[in-house]
Formats: C-alpha cells, sequence, structure tokens
C-alpha cells in the first residue's frame, strides 16, 4: 500500500473516469482487502492494528463509492474541483422540472388510487430515463464537460429519490 492518502482510483489503481469495468473494481478490491484485512494483523501490535483498521475502512469506502455510478460521479467531479452542489443548488433546465412536476403528479395519483401497476409501470419509466441519463453523464464526464455532468448528476439524484418514493409507495400498498 503507498499512501491512505491516494484517490480511490489510484488505490485500487484503476484510471480515474466514469467508465469503469466492475469486474477490475471487484478483483482490485479483494486484493487490497487481502493486503489489509485486520485479520492479518491480529497478532500485530496495536499500532498496525489501528493501521490495517484505517486502510480496511478507506477500502471499503472506496469500493462503494466506484461500485455506485452516482457516487464514482460526483467523486469524479470532486476530484476535478467541481462540487455537485446537490443540497444548495436546484437550478435545473425548465424541461427537467416540467418533467419532475409531472412525475410527481403520477406518482401521487397512482398511490392515491393504490394502484401498483402504474407505480410499478412509472418505476420502469423512470429506470429507463436512469439509463438514458446515465449513459450522457459518462460522455459528460469523459469529455470533461464538468459543470453540465453535475447538473445531470443532480438530476439523477432527483430520479433516484423519486425511484425511492415509488418502491416504498408500492411496498406499502403490496403490505
Amino acid at each position: 500500500m503507498s499512501s491512505i492518502q491516494q484517490n480511490y482510483f489510484e488505490l485500487f489503481h484503476l484510471p480515474a473516469r466514469f467508465a469503469l469495468d466492475t469486474d477490475a473494481l471487484d478483483a482490485a478490491y479483494r486484493t487490497v482487502q487481502a493486503q489489509v484485512h485486520p485479520d492479518r494483523f491480529a497478532a500485530a501490535g496495536d499500532a498496525q492494528k489501528r493501521i490495517a483498521m484505517q486502510w480496511a475502512a478507506r477500502a471499503n469506502e472506496a469500493y462503494s463509492t466506484l461500485r455506485d455510478p452516482l457516487k464514482r460521479a460526483t467523486y469524479l467531479l470532486s476530484l476535478r474541483g467541481a462540487d455537485v452542489e446537490a443540497e444548495n443548488n436546484t437550478a435545473m433546465e425548465s424541461a427537467f422540472l416540467m418533467q419532475q412536476m409531472e412525475w410527481r403528479e403520477r406518482v401521487e395519483d397512482a398511490a392515491g388510487a393504490k394502484n401498483v401497476e402504474a407505480l410499478n409501470a412509472l418505476l420502469d419509466e423512470l429506470r429507463d430515463e436512469e439509463r438514458a441519463r446515465f449513459a450522457k453523464l459518462a460522455a459528460l464526464l469523459d469529455g470533461g464537460a464538468d459543470q453540465p455532468a453535475a447538473e445531470a448528476v443532480r438530476q439523477l439524484m432527483f430520479i433516484e429519490r423519486v425511484a425511492t418514493e415509488i418502491g416504498a409507495q408500492i411496498e406499502k400498498l403490496e403490505n
């Protein structure tokens, strides 16, 4: 292990880009974990055990971040100095704002009507939209268009929240 300060891509010896070979990530994670797993340091001194725990935690955090496309995009933007500003930047293109309102109304209508089929159809639609937007996000990130990519990330965060809400509504109606 080089330095605990390495970025997540460096930690796993992967190129710092959005398009990621998940099999290579999985293999790299297993390699790092095999080197730093606390069980390997059971007989070591307290300082070595503590360092092993820090490395293992860092590897877990890095793996979790890089495995999730939305977290990976946010992390990649942060490495480039571009803050997604999800908490305080809600500015989005008007077409997406209109789409948000439509999705919200459809969720309310379907939930109010206890229509699980309509909720599932909307969830499928959102997943399709999400796939298309991730493809666009990959092109933006790998092309170095950080500000448009940050907006795309914020839009995907919204889509993910709506999908989670729909999932909760479906579960509520099915129970």
